[in-house]
C-alpha cells in the first residue's frame, strides 16, 4: 500500500479551464509529451489546462487500447463525466482509501476539451480500475 499511495501521490491529473465558451481544441493547438518513465504530458496553452499522467505501465498498457478515433467524442465525454463524478465523490468518502483518491480531478463537462483529453482522461479512469480492482460507476 505504500507504493501504492507513493505512486498515486504522484499522479497528477489537472485539467484547468479559464473560459467554456471558446473553441473547441485543435490537434495543432494540443502538445502531448511521452517519456520512457510512464509520463504522459498533455499541455494546451489556448484553454489553459495541463494534464500529467505518472503512472507505471500505463504508457505500455494505453498502446494495447483501441486508437484515439475508435470510440466517439460523445461517449468519452459521457464515460468521463460519470466517473469523474465517482472519483471526486470518493475523495471526500472517508470509507474509500486516499491512498487511490488522493485529489480530485478538475474536469468540466461544459468545457470542448476535445478527443485528445477525453481519450486520455478516459484511458487513465479504465486503467485505474482495472489496475486497483475499483469501479467507477
Amino acid at each position: 500500500m505504500k507504493n501504492i499511495f507513493l505512486i498515486l501521490s504522484f499522479i497528477t491529473l489537472f485539467i484547468f479551464s479559464c473560459n467554456s465558451g471558446k473553441s473547441p481544441i485543435t490537434q495543432k493547438d494540443t502538445q502531448v509529451t511521452t517519456q520512457k518513465n510512464d509520463t504522459i504530458h498533455l499541455k494546451n496553452d489556448e484553454l489553459e489546462y495541463d494534464i500529467i499522467i505518472i503512472e507505471p505501465g500505463f504508457y505500455d498498457w494505453l498502446a494495447t487500447q483501441p486508437p484515439k478515433g475508435h470510440y466517439g467524442l460523445d461517449f468519452l465525454e459521457n464515460r468521463n463525466r460519470l466517473w469523474v463524478s465517482e472519483f471526486n465523490r470518493r475523495v471526500h468518502d472517508p470509507k474509500y482509501p486516499k491512498t487511490l483518491y488522493d485529489q480530485e480531478i478538475n474536469y468540466n463537462p461544459t468545457v470542448n476539451y476535445g478527443l485528445d483529453v477525453n481519450y486520455l482522461l478516459y484511458n487513465y479512469l479504465k486503467y485505474f480500475q482495472e489496475k486497483y480492482h475499483q469501479k467507477l460507476f
